[in-house]
């Protein structure tokens, strides 16, 4: 990790890909135009349609090559994949500093999409073929609040999301880590990792129909959106404390010499 500043003065957002702030934009416009285009009834007949046609192709064969698949968006093993990487960074540069990536992801993903979840409260598609059982129509709308909460945390795709968040910082931190032993990642790879998973989760989450298409559109402008705020943040310049920044410390003396 390079030469870290000594304040709050110092730090820079890091640039991001498309450069400016006009892109973050389109992607919050894109995701209130949706929230309201489905809150106000529509887009509900091509959500049920891709539904209808996923359940219609769906043999077993292909049901377990999906379900297995959609792994590269599964939550729990994202976070402790990124966590694991963060943890061996930091005893190598003796800093707590690759932590704040993983922690920071962590963080958005519960507060920001499960904010959403809530607030929202749309049923998956399986809500018309097990519990709780609603007519094909009543599994669309938005804002069920009567329903429990279980039943009601589909709008926006976490799975989706998961996928776009984790591996932009598994690829983050394996840069970093790689840069330790005097290596790079290639950008290629780095490029393919960060978006193959997605893509791959966004179409298997529809196949499997465990989100409407709407719900992943929905993930996949939310997940950018989140993405580009932690790859924007100067991680080397966030102050912290030096007991748990000794990388810090011998940097700076460094520099001084």
């Amino acid at each position: 990790m390079r030469q870290a500043t000594t304040g709050w003065r110092a730090v820079r957002f890091r640039p991001v890909r498309p450069a400016g702030w006009w892109f973050d934009g389109l992607l919050l416009a894109g995701l209130v135009a949706l929230t309201a285009a489905l809150a106000a009834g529509y887009l509900f007949g091509l959500d049920q349609a891709v539904a209808d046609w996923s359940d219609a192709h769906r043999p077993a064969a292909a049901y377990w090559v999906a379900r297995i698949l959609n792994y590269l968006g599964q939550g729990g093993p994202l976070t402790l994949i990124a966590v694991g990487l963060g943890v061996l960074l930091a005893v190598r540069l003796r800093s707590a500093r690759p932590l704040l990536p993983p922690v920071a992801g962590f963080v958005l993903i519960n507060v920001v999409v499960g904010a959403l979840k809530v607030a929202t409260a749309r049923p998956a598609p399986s809500a018309s073929t097990r519990e709780p059982f609603l007519a094909p129509e009543q599994a669309l709308p938005l804002f069920q609040h009567e329903l429990a909460l279980q039943f009601t945390r589909s709008y926006p795709s976490g799975h989706v999301v998961n996928t776009i968040i984790w591996w932009g910082v598994i690829v983050l931190l394996l840069a970093q880590l790689l840069r330790t032993s005097g290596r790079t990642l290639p950008p290629r790879l780095a490029v393919a990792v960060r978006v193959v998973p997605p893509l791959v989760v966004f179409a298997t989450t529809l196949y499997l129909g465990w989100h409407w298409l709407t719900d992943s559109i929905a993930g996949l402008l939310l997940g950018l959106l989140l993405d580009r705020v932690l790859h924007r943040v100067p991680w080397d310049d966030v102050p912290l404390p030096r007991r748990i920044d000794q990388d810090r410390r011998s940097r700076t003396s460094a520099h001084a010499d």
